[in-house]
């Protein structure tokens, strides 16, 4: 989707085409990964960062083209809503100090954001969902003017044929409808991506699916949604509702969803979950590329732009460079609070499914795929004080347990799997030892969220404490602590 495509429509041929294309270069997936030196080489990490632009007045700064312009700089990218960006971080090795890379670029890059973004009376700030966003926000207007994201969002309200229903329950509930793909944009995320071997790639998915709860709970970092306390990660919610253009029909029969937590644990590799996406997805945009004869192996544009109009939680990942290689895009986690904080979160994401995968054959008979998507949800909503349903020693089936609990557990699990990535003793314990003091002082970025918001609103309106709460945000991830040594107010 990071294709520049001009705005126009399209006709049943062209539908043809681009099916006949994914659909033949499934088959060629197929015989490329079956190459003997495909994905050969190092294995490295990689992540992008998207961004909420902010004024003065903690309100949204629809800049984001123009400040693009003024930065110059290729690695941040447009996004879908005129108040945001995306950040792309360079690739490093996952031996030695890789999170440490990721976290100086991270500030770097973030210094010069800052200061151009002055220029402009505008402020970056990554947080899984800005709380001073409102309803008006999310209309057409906000939409950034690039042909791709009019295209998208032409295509996913056809499909519907109706508003888009967004309802989160919650101690504060949100209800609305709106006609906008514009809602999507208020989620941003930090997306991380690990390079992973042909031969072990259901392995290792198949366990990033399974600890995805964990890190969720502890990375949770989006608790308001239009002035409302909501799911401590709301944006899960939220994304799946936003862009959800089925509509039951007379048998209440409905397609997948393009969000989604899966289909099913992985059987035998990666081809089967491109293969599922061809398969149970229909084109929402037929784009056809001009095919670089040069590459080798070759590039499958128009099977990887179709792999980028679904929207998994954990996303599978061809590439042309190099050898070509596979890799697992972990889309959960939301952005902020700080730098360390989203690389501490990447390290126990990456670590839980490094270190799961070798032994992932004795959980799947234990916990059905039903099971793990419920416990996603549960996260999602409370965090770390959601109980999930996890198997335990001496007993027939699985019982509800407190996430906290499995989260404590996973944290040598974590450590393992970082170890065979050849990550430093040094940095495990740097990044593992923050998710340690987040877990033991119970505070997360969304519940700090909600609870500095209701104690705000103890001597100010919704609005200003809102505003408040998002200022104090502010600056502490200028300073850069993580959240578990954040100050509390309530």
């Amino acid at each position: 989707m990071g294709r520049d495509i001009s705005e126009k429509e399209y006709s049943a041929d062209d539908y043809v085409k681009f099916n006949q294309k994914i659909h033949d270069q499934l088959d060629t997936l197929k015989q490329v990964i079956e190459h003997p030196n495909f994905g050969l080489g190092d294995t490295f990490i990689g992540a992008e960062l998207e961004i909420y632009l902010i004024d003065n007045q903690h309100q949204i700064s629809p800049i984001n083209l123009e400040l693009l312009d003024k930065l110059n700089d290729e690695q941040f990218q447009s996004e879908l809503n005129k108040y945001n960006i995306e950040l792309n971080l360079l690739p490093v090795k996952a031996a030695g100090k890789p999170f440490s890379q990721l976290t100086q670029e991270i500030l770097t890059k973030f210094v010069h954001l800052n200061n151009v973004a002055k220029s402009f009376s505008a402020r970056p700030v990554a947080i899984g969902i800005l709380p001073t966003l409102k309803e008006q926000h999310l209309s057409k207007q906000y939409m950034t003017d690039l042909g791709r994201y009019k295209l998208l969002s032409r295509e996913l309200s056809k499909l519907r044929g109706q508003p888009f229903h967004i309802k989160i329950d919650g101690d504060e509930p949100i209800d609305f409808c709106s006609s906008e793909v514009c809602v999507e944009g208020a989620n941003t995320s930090f997306q991380v991506h690990l390079m992973t071997n042909k031969d072990n790639f259901s392995d290792t998915f198949n366990a990033a699916q399974l600890s995805l709860p964990m890190s969720l709970a502890i990375a949770a970092n989006s608790g308001v949604f239009l002035g409302n306390c909501a799911w401590d990660e709301t944006r899960v919610a939220l994304f799946k509702q936003s862009i959800d253009n089925r509509i039951p029909d007379d048998n209440n029969w409905r397609e997948p969803a393009r969000v989604t937590f899966g289909h099913g644990w992985v059987r035998k590799g990666a081809w089967e979950l491109f293969s599922e996406t061809v398969n149970l997805y229909q084109s929402i945009m037929p784009e056809c590329f001009k095919e670089k004869m040069d590459l080798n192996p070759p590039e499958l544009a128009e099977l990887n732009f179709h792999m980028g109009t679904t929207w998994p939680w954990n996303r599978p990942i061809y590439s042309a460079i190099g050898n070509g290689h596979l890799r697992i895009e972990f889309r959960a986690l939301p952005a902020g609070p700080t730098a360390l904080d989203m690389t501490a979160n990447a390290a126990f994401t990456i670590g839980m499914a490094a270190g799961l995968a070798p032994k992932i054959e004795q959980y799947l008979s234990r916990i059905p795929f039903q099971f793990a998507k419920y416990n996603f949800y549960r996260a999602a909503k409370n965090g770390i004080d959601a109980t999930i349903l996890w198997p335990q020693n001496y007993q027939n089936k699985p019982v509800e347990v407190p996430i906290k609990k499995v989260i404590d557990d996973m944290l040598l699990v974590a450590n393992d799997g970082l170890s065979s990535l050849g990550v430093e003793r040094g940095e495990r314990d740097k990044y593992l030892q923050i998710i340690q003091r987040r877990l033991s002082t119970g505070v997360t970025g969304g519940s700090w969220a909600k609870n500095t918001l209701r104690h705000l609103r103890k001597s100010l309106s919704n609005d200003q404490a809102c505003a408040a709460m998002l200022e104090i945000y502010y600056q502490n991830q200028l300073a850069g602590h993580p959240i578990s040594e954040w100050g509390r107010c309530w």
